[in-house]
This record gives structure tokens, sequence and C-alpha cells, in this order.
């Protein structure tokens, strides 16, 4: 990973500047990005607008990462347009013109603005990979921002405080954009309306929404400056995707401006969205790439709230997250917890995370993702099993079960 702007928009300069050719949203935040990506995007499609979708990172294909119209780029498209930027990048190190030869991110980054501007979409939404101020989608400018809320995260690149980190997303806000704002800790917000001052942007909050569910059948009725969409079934499962709804929602307002978007593709596109690996059921068990202290405290929730089978629990993680804290949160939802090793340098190990297990009892240590989701499988099959802690993870036992 190298942080910065310059390789990136060189990069993009040789190739013609793809990211000229159409409006582009860019979404930055710790938590709710790629929601608020999936919610737009399914909104303007509901619309019948072509859009482009960048989201990071992938669960089981590198394909997922770019979407035109909803559907995965094609093997064949990607590969040719991956051919041309590791010429490009070649030749241009060659010539002195880049200081190294760009990332993986900032080339698949590229991929995509190249194929958004190959079929001429109408709007880019574009999720932010770390942080903002260096990240490579911040290179392609886009008009209109937003920020979910901010947490802890990636402290290693981004910063130990919340300020810090709220700084290094805030950094997207510039002059001329329209910003809109989900709901923050204090901290952070102050940091993002010092650079909304700074930049004289005048931002929509989504303080501005109010919201009111239904408990018995989870509707929701979301009430804007505009509009009032009622009686709303979430594509996306969890209480915290109320926020990503109301940002998504701002979003599209902000965009009426520029495109016929109704108040029922609104609501439709609300309904109809689709984020896999996030509370999401697939083949009767749960994924949540829950992978931060947000996420976890957010399925922990979840499953106290939505569920009465036991738990049996997979769980892996990356060493440099907060196992402790996450733990704690997480492991006692779980009746039976199996701790497996994640396909991924960065992977704790199980007889790391099993420190931090208050009852020893009813853990088991897997091998490895397949042995894991079969002993899951043997155990109960009245059981909920979850699998989460990483999103590297969840794309393992995905692709798993996909063979």
């Amino acid at each position: 990973m190298k942080l910065g702007l310059e390789n990136i928009t060189t990069l993009l300069k040789e190739l013609g500047s793809p990211e000229k050719g159409f409006p582009k949203v860019q979404i930055a935040g710790t938590n709710g990005k790629g929601s608020v990506c999936a919610f737009l995007d399914s909104i303007f499609i509901s619309s019948g607008i072509r859009t482009g979708r960048y989201t990071s990172p992938h669960l089981v294909s590198i394909n997922e990462r770019i979407k035109i119209a909803g559907e995965d780029i094609s093997d064949e498209v990607f590969a040719r347009i991956a051919t041309l930027i590791r010429d490009s990048s070649e030749k241009l190190l060659a010539e002195g013109k880049l200081k190294y030869l760009p990332t993986f991110f900032e080339q698949v980054t590229a991929v995509a603005l190249i194929a958004f501007a190959e079929v001429g979409v109408e709007l880019a939404i574009l999720e932010t990979g770390l942080g903002g101020r260096f990240d490579a989608t911040t290179a392609a400018k886009a008009e209109i921002v937003a920020i979910t809320p901010i947490d802890l995260d990636h402290q290693e690149y981004l910063g130990e405080t919340l300020t810090e980190i709220a700084a290094e997303k805030a950094a997207i806000i510039r002059k001329g954009v329209r910003a809109v704002i989900a709901e923050q800790k204090p901290e952070a917000m102050a940091v993002i309306d010092s650079a909304l001052s700074d930049n004289r942007v005048l931002p929509d909050r989504t303080a501005s929404i109010t919201s009111n569910t239904e408990a018995i059948n989870l509707r929701t009725t979301f009430r804007s400056k505009k509009a009032v969409y009622e009686d709303i079934r979430l594509g996306l499962n969890g209480d915290h995707q109320i926020e990503n709804a109301k940002t998504a929602i701002l979003l599209a307002e902000v965009l009426q401006d520029n495109f016929n978007i109704t108040q029922q593709n609104i609501v439709r596109g609300l309904e109809n969205a689709n984020h896999p690996g996030r509370l999401e059921f697939d083949s009767g068990i749960l994924f949540d790439g829950a992978h931060n202290l947000a996420g976890t405290k957010a399925l922990a929730q979840y499953l106290t709230a939505n569920n009465d089978k036991p738990v049996t629990m997979i769980f892996g993680v990356m060493k440099d997250k907060n196992i402790s804290a996450m733990a704690k949160m997480l492991f006692p939802v779980a009746k039976d917890l199996i701790l497996t090793p994640v396909s991924n340098p960065r992977a704790a190990d199980p007889m790391e995370i099993l420190k931090f297990v208050n009852v020893q009892e009813k853990v088991t240590i897997a091998a490895s993702a397949a042995d894991a989701l079969s002993t899951a499988l043997k155990i109960s099959a009245e059981n909920l099993i979850v699998v989460t802690g990483s999103l590297y993870l969840v794309g393992e036992v995905k692709k798993l079960l996909n063979n």
C-alpha cells in the first residue's frame, strides 16, 4: 500500500483522463460506505439511469468491485482494460514519470473509470478505499461527496484518534462540491464542520431527515425537507441501515437537480438494495464482515433483537484489529464458537484469538475455513450459523458454498 494521489493522477492523465467523462459521487467514512453505494445504485437502477459502481473489497471475484447498471464487469472487459493499464504503467515507470508501479487498488480504480467511460455511464458511484485524502478514488474529483459515520479503524494508516481519522476522510471535501454528511460523534463532526467551513461548502445533513420504524414489521417512514417516503422495508438488514438510507436519500435528492428521479424510484431503490456479505442470509447462513468495533456492535445488536436460534459462530479476523473488544461484544452471543485462520498474511492465529474467550469449553479450533464450515454444519441443524470477523473470511466461505 502506498497512499498518495501523484501516481494515480499521472496514470489517469496518460489514459486520457477517463474520469472527466461523467459526473461522480464519492463516498467516504468508516462504516456504511458500501451500503450507501448499494442504496444509491439501486435508486438509480429503479430510475432507469445507467450507473457505474466501484466498491471494495470483493468477496469471491474481483469483478464484483466494478458494476455497470447493476451487473459485474465481464472477465473479457476487465482483462482487456487491465492489460492496457499494466502496459501504460510499465511505460510510465520506464520513462521516469512514475515513482513506482501503481498499486493494486490504483490499477483497479483505473480499470473502473475506463470501463465507465467506455460504456458512457450517466453517473459513477465511487466508494473510498481507505481514508480519503490520499485514496485513489479522490483523484477522480467527484462533484458530490458523502461522509458516512466515522469510527476507529485502520489506525496504522489514518491515525490513532477519531480526530485524526476524521481529518483524513474530511479531506474529500473541496471547494465547489455538494456534500452530504451523516450523523457523527462530536469529535468527528467538529473536524468535518471545519473542512466544510474552510471550503465554503453548505452541506446537506442526515440530521434533517426524521425516521419512524414500526417494531412489528420493521417498516420505516422517512421524512426529509422534500418528501415523505412511507412504509419502506429496507433491502439491507440492521437498524444501522436507517442512517445509511438517510444518506442515500439525501444524495438522491441532491441529484434530482440533474436527473429524473421520482419519489417512487427512491422508495423502490431502498427496498431492492443488495449488499453481499453485510447481514446477508445465503444458504441459511448469516454472513456479516463485521471487521471493526462499529460493525461488531451492529451485528451483536441485530442477533440479539432478531434471532431466537442458538448461534454457531465461525470467527476469523485480521491481527491488527481490536480483537479483545470485538470478542467482548460478539462471543457472548454464540452458543458454539469456531475459530479459524483466514487466508491472508494479516490474519490472526486462532490460538491468539482463544485468549479472549471466557468460556473456552464452547470453542473449536478449525484448521481452515473449509474445516470450520464442515464443523458448523455438523453441530446442529437448528442453529443459526454466523460467519463474521472479516470480509476475507466471508469471501472464503461463500466461495466454498459456490463450489
